[in-house]
């Protein structure tokens, strides 16, 4: 068994991706940040859908639709497939660690369950 706040890594000058699972159909990974940002050109425009929630910590993300959203430890959000965004802040005096689940939607359905085929 493993647990998420272990082996956090002591040098963060950089952000910090860890996958803790990654297959065919997910992928889960922790984000740990301190004072990191998004840098000031671009946005993320990912093919997947991302589920993300604060463990530990603060974060900011902001959408290109000028949506800005505070997340604190235990907030979580669903951000649909090419829906731009960046993060535009998180603590600089402690560590936010992140939890974030990449998947592909359109072959979950709406419901979020496998779509059923359709001769059954």
């Amino acid at each position: 068994m493993n647990n998420i706040f272990e082996n956090l890594p002591a040098d963060l000058a950089r952000e910090h991706f860890q996958d803790l699972l990654n297959t065919p159909s997910v992928r889960i990974e922790r984000i740990v940040s301190k004072g990191h940002s998004s840098p000031e050109v671009g946005w993320y425009d990912q093919n997947e859908d991302e589920w993300v929630m604060v463990l530990q910590g603060e974060g900011t993300l902001t959408f290109a639709d000028g949506r800005v959203v505070r997340l604190q430890s235990g907030d979580f959000i669903h951000i649909p497939a090419h829906c731009r965004h960046k993060v535009s802040h998180t603590r600089p005096d402690g560590i936010t660690v992140w939890l974030a689940i990449f998947f592909n939607a359109a072959i979950q359905g709406p419901a979020g369950r496998a779509e059923q085929a359709a001769d059954e």
